[in-house]
């Protein structure tokens, strides 16, 4: 009688059990398996949630992050008692709970170039639950450097992607998107928002890939991508092919260890202030002004300080009504957007033009009568 079938397990499984492409030697595979879970936000809430369920016998949890009252509406691990928390040990704690069988590396680290091939070559599978085009080029550059395969997905809004990379000859990530976006260009969840139940919905797909590729069985989703579309119900797929020229994982590649993603500031960079200097600033100079460029339904609870408020994607069509004396300090909710618009103001002969770094968001960290939630 096997290990498994000794022990009380077997009523656990049971449900998977009479599965005949799991069954009892299918089980064994999961509780042998390794699975690394990069990420325990919106999409790591799930996953790691259904890897626990399901037996995996070892899960690792790379997270740096605590838990932050935004973070309720879909990181379903979490409560609100959980906030200022470290999320990689407070996952492990609550997948414990759920089962106590298996066994959990919380590693509060961030995954980063010093460490991700290290971390991904002591697991079988990787899962990508981060929300950063830097991340995910990370995640997929280890993962096919160490020979491992690259559960992905992604969230924004109402839509999700799901794919496998990096894995069975298939395609990586880098055959699909070869380069990265500039970060301030593209929009995180906590930039453009999300809905809270698609980090489930993409999340458990997730799972079942990871579940799949441990087990062996059915057609994982090499060289396919998944579209999920919320708002509309509807699941697209969209076949992705190596591309034989990929620097990573082509013919002749040339990328042969990961590496931080250098990319020097533009020349005409801003200067940048924190939040806790912001009201110095403003009051200091009576040429100062506090340009807001959050869309208006990311304002719906107003700005401080009598900002003037002009959306980013509005900006290049009213950069005429903006003041060429004015002394602008540039804010957003989070600093991604109002990063590119002091560079546009500048481009455009904005003489007197600074940041505000990591946006309103720090801002209301500190001022109580603000609130930009």
């Amino acid at each position: 009688m096997s290990s498994l079938a000794g022990s009380l397990d077997l009523r656990r499984y049971s449900r998977h059990l009479l599965i005949p492409e799991v069954g009892l030697a299918g089980q064994e595979k999961l509780a042998a398996a390794r699975v690394l879970v990069v990420g325990a936000g919106g999409l790591g809430s799930p996953i790691l949630a259904y890897l626990a369920a399901a037996g995996v016998g070892r899960i690792g949890i790379v997270d740096d992050d605590v838990v932050d009252v935004t973070n309720l509406q879909r990181q379903i691990l979490y409560a609100t008692a959980d906030v200022g928390r470290p999320k990689a040990h407070l996952a492990a704690e609550r997948l414990h709970a759920l089962n106590p069988q298996i066994a959990i590396d919380a590693l509060d680290v961030r995954f980063d170039a010093t460490n991700a091939r290290a971390l991904v070559r002591a697991y079988d599978v990787v899962v990508d639950g981060t929300d950063t085009f830097g991340s995910r080029y990370l995640v997929n550059d280890a993962c096919v450097l160490e020979g491992k395969p690259d559960v992905y997905g992604s969230i924004f809004r109402f839509d999700g992607q799901v794919s496998v990379f990096g894995a069975a000859g298939g395609p990586c990530y880098r055959c699909l998107y070869p380069e990265p976006p500039p970060d301030d260009l593209v929009p995180n969840c906590a930039e453009g928002g999300v809905l809270g139940v698609l980090g489930g919905i993409i999340g458990t797909w997730q799972a079942a890939e990871a579940l799949k590729l441990v087990l062996g069985i059915g057609r994982p989703l090499i060289g396919r991508l998944v579209l999920i579309d919320a708002l509309d119900a509807r699941v697209r797929e969209v076949r992705i092919a190596r591309d034989p020229a990929c620097p990573l994982c082509g013919d002749a590649p040339t990328l042969h260890d990961v590496a931080p993603r250098a990319a020097a500031p533009p020349a005409n960079d801003p200067d940048e202030i924190d939040a806790a200097e912001l009201d110095a600033v403003l009051a200091a100079d009576p040429l100062a002004r506090l340009l807001d460029v959050r869309e208006p339904h990311e304002a719906v609870f107003g700005a401080p300080h009598d900002a003037l408020a002009l959306p980013a994607t509005q900006l290049e069509a009213r950069l005429h009504e903006l003041d060429l004396t004015a002394h602008y300090v540039v804010a957003c909710r989070v600093g991604a957007k109002s990063r590119w618009a002091a560079r546009r103001l500048r481009d455009a002969g904005f003489g007197h033009v600074r940041h505000l770094r990591d946006g309103l968001l720090a801002y209301a960290a500190i001022d109580a009568g603000f609130d930009v939630f």
